[in-house]
Order: structure tokens, then C-alpha cells, then sequence
């Protein structure tokens, strides 16, 4: 998705910047121009602050998105992917599992959430990075209790696999 995205902003750091960050939190661009989070209209000035760039920054990128009709397409079809429990699983009494990979690598997720399974564990939330937005994109699943520490070399014994944290 990215690459059909990035080459309308290549010029522009401050737009592909805001683009960027548009994708990255699941915010659209309404019919109207506006900019949403689901429903919530998000201010010019709210992004701005957020992206480090201007407001006039975001009203441009939003104006070249609305005149290119796959990008406007694109971007009112983004939604947020929901909370990522990563934060508050300790809390919670619930195991991370962090997994960082080669990009392009197929079957890692499948993999590691058959290793979660053999272990009778049942996952609450997964989340994988987007390779083309995060420069280490990371494997996050989120489990119903905590993961034993031992299951380490397990997980990195999948092919692709760089680092994995258990927490």
C-alpha cells in the first residue's frame, strides 16, 4: 500500500510526514476534508503538533489527497485497529510476547502463535507492524496469562526471527 501512497509525497518531507502519521494512528480523510479517528474529528492543529509540522502542512496533504482519486479512496477507507493492550498487560495479568523479524518472512506469525498454543495459552490481541511504515517493525500478541521466559529459544528458532522479549 505504501508504495502506491508514497510517490504522490516524495517531494514534500512535511506532507509525506503527515501522511505517514495519518496511516500510522488509522486516521481518515472524510469527504469533507476533515480528518477523522472513527468518528472523532481530529483538528488540523491537534496532527500538526503530533506530525512536528504546520497546520497549512496538513490542509496541503489533505488537498492532494482529495484531488487524487486512489488516494482519497485510500484514505477514507482507514480505520483505527483498535487498543493495543501492550501497555496495560501486566495489569491485567496478561503475557507479551514481542517479536522482531526479518521483514518479508512468511509464516512467523502462524508459528509463534502455534508455539503460544501448544502451551494451552490463549491470545488475546495481535498486532504486526507494517514493515514500510516502522523501520523494526515488531510482532506484538498479547496473551491470555503470562508466557513462560524458557519459550524464548523457541520463538527464535523460527525462521526470519531477530529478537524476541517476554514479558
Amino acid at each position: 500500500m505504501w508504495d502506491r501512497i508514497k510517490h504522490k509525497f516524495e517531494k514534500f518531507p512535511a506532507r509525506m510526514g503527515v501522511a505517514r502519521k495519518i496511516v500510522e494512528l488509522g486516521l481518515r480523510v472524510g469527504p469533507n476534508g476533515k480528518i477523522y479517528c472513527g468518528d472523532v474529528e481530529i483538528s488540523d492543529v491537534a496532527l500538526a503538533r503530533g506530525t512536528g509540522v504546520d497546520r497549512r502542512s496538513i490542509r496541503s496533504t489533505v488537498e492532494v489527497i482529495m484531488e487524487d482519486p486512489e488516494l482519497a479512496s485510500i484514505f477514507a477507507n482507514i480505520f483505527p485497529a483498535g487498543a493495543l493492550l501492550k501497555n496495560v498487560a501486566s495489569d491485567l495479568g496478561f503475557g507479551v510476547v514481542e517479536v522482531e523479524a526479518q521483514a518479508g518472512t512468511p509464516g512467523i506469525l502462524a508459528k509463534a502463535t502455534q508455539l503460544i498454543s501448544q502451551e494451552n495459552i490463549s491470545i488475546r490481541q495481535a498486532h504486526a507492524g507494517d514493515p514500510e511504515l516502522e523501520e523494526n517493525p515488531k510482532l506484538t500478541i498479547i496473551t491470555e496469562k503470562p508466557v513462560k521466559g524458557e519459550m524464548i529459544q523457541k520463538f527464535l528458532d523460527i525462521p526470519g526471527v531477530k529478537r524476541v522479549s517476554i514479558y
